[in-house]
């Protein structure tokens, strides 16, 4: 299996199509659609490796590929499904979005997130304050695996 330059960029270009992808989610997807078997030699997948960095570095510098428009995107779409800065943050480097563009991105979504908390918490648990212990750790444990800080958990509580 010979893979060419056209078949990449093309391969990425669909990919991007869909929705925006971060620098290295759209190498790790390449590589996967692009790999070997097994008995392959390590020689050609390195050659394989190198034709999607170089496609995909070109479609970045030609625009179309774009990690602080995949982070703006993504932190706009987590802001809606209530999620905190956390969670957003440890999301974005897992798909490999270096720590100055996250923070570009969550600075420039001017979220209020104590305001997305107090609404979360209206939605899920109701206008009261917790009856007790074990409720005030279930909230918590809640607001925590969503993303939200202790300080900001506190304040909402």
């Amino acid at each position: 299996m010979s893979v060419t330059e056209k078949e990449v960029r093309l391969a990425a270009m669909n990919l991007l199509a869909r929705r925006e992808q971060s620098y290295q989610e759209l190498v790790d997807k390449l590589c996967r659609r692009f790999t070997y078997s097994e008995d392959s030699e390590a020689v050609a997948e390195k050659i394989v490796e190198q034709i999607i960095e170089q496609q995909v570095q070109k479609l970045t510098n030609d625009g179309l590929q774009s990690d602080e428009r995949f982070a703006e995107m993504f932190v706009r779409s987590r802001i809606a499904k209530s999620q905190g800065p956390i969670r957003i943050m440890n999301e974005l480097r897992q798909r490999g979005v270096s720590k100055n563009v996250s923070l570009d991105a969550m600075e420039n979504q001017n979220a209020d997130w104590l305001e997305l908390l107090q609404q979360l918490s209206i939605r899920k648990f109701g206008e009261g304050p917790p009856e007790n212990v074990k409720e005030r750790a279930k909230r918590i444990r809640f607001f925590q695996y969503r993303g939200f800080s202790l300080d900001q958990i506190n304040s909402v509580l």
